[in-house]
């Protein structure tokens, strides 16, 4: 390995790659050759913040100390994000998911929804499915809306929880939703209590199983493309396992699941590609499915 090195950053290329391996080792997250760039020059942002003088010093710290670990996985996942960032997405939520969930549940007593988005950073994808769901008018008050909200950061979980956005974050929130859900405090716009109800933040691996109970509709928006292949299929394979027959999962763009072994029906509606879960009864058909306008 060669000791190429930034001038005043005693990073070397195999502490990066240490760096490298102890993260995929304890969270299946991989950096590989595409985002050699990005890793190595967020790691030596990192060792500068810290005043730290050499990759080994880092290494030595986030293996000593679960908090020092945490904040750099941190400065390496999040990532800006907005409300509505994929209205396509929304738009099926919207459209398809929801009518569909409420004929399907209308008589059951509690009337419950429950919804996980899985990597959920600073919190602007889960509100914007509880927006969602306080605009459809057939999802009023007598529903009991779980909407979990799970990330492996820390410092992104507490931003999530205190519901405070600003700027381009909240762009392409309406007139209308911004009077109706959000409330001006200082530093920007934060969501109602009604709102901030619906969401319960977790931190959470999803390289480590935990049971979660059954969900209606999982969003894992851009976070499979930080597993290897092999981790995307156990993933995958578990988010079939905990969705109810006939819910949903919605994924980034640029994810697929097609070459994968588990039984999604895709359901395309306009730029969007929707994976939803068989009942027992579909089980023999789960071909591709292409649709028109949601």
């Amino acid at each position: 390995m060669s000791e190429r090195q930034g001038p005043g950053h005693g990073l070397s290329e195999h502490e990066l790659s240490e760096i490298r391996m102890l993260i995929e080792e304890r969270t299946g997250i991989c950096f590989d050759e595409s985002r050699e760039r990005f890793f190595s020059t967020r790691v030596r942002e990192h060792l500068r913040a810290k005043g730290l003088p050499h990759g080994t010093d880092l290494l030595r710290n986030m293996r000593k100390s679960n908090v020092e670990y945490e904040a750099l996985l941190e400065r390496l996942l999040t990532q800006e994000t907005s409300f509505f960032r994929y209205p396509g997405v929304y738009e099926a939520f919207e459209k398809r998911v929801l009518p569909e969930l409420h004929v399907k549940k209308f008589w059951k007593n509690p009337r419950t929804l429950r919804i996980w988005s899985a990597g959920c950073s600073t919190g602007e994808e889960p509100y914007s499915i509880a927006i969602t769901i306080a605009d459809s008018l057939s999802f009023a008050d007598s529903w009991n809306v779980e909407i979990l909200a799970t990330d492996v950061g820390r410092q992104a979980l507490k931003q999530a929880e205190r519901g405070v956005y600003a700027g381009r974050s909240i762009g392409s929130v309406s007139e209308k939703q911004l009077a109706n859900h959000f409330s001006a405090v200082e530093g920007g716009q934060q969501l109602k209590p009604r709102l901030r109800k619906m969401v319960s933040f977790a931190q959470m691996n999803l390289a480590s199983p935990v049971y979660l109970g059954r969900m209606d509709a999982i969003f894992c928006m851009n976070v499979l493309i930080y597993f290897s292949e092999e981790r995307r299929r156990t993933v995958v394979q578990r988010f079939y396992e905990t969705l109810e027959p006939g819910g949903y999962l919605f994924l980034g763009h640029s994810e697929s699941i097609s070459k994968m072994p588990v039984k999604f029906q895709a359901i395309v509606l306009n730029d969007c590609i929707l994976y939803r879960k068989p009942t027992a009864g579909e089980l023999l058909k789960p071909e591709l499915v292409t649709e028109g306008r949601a």
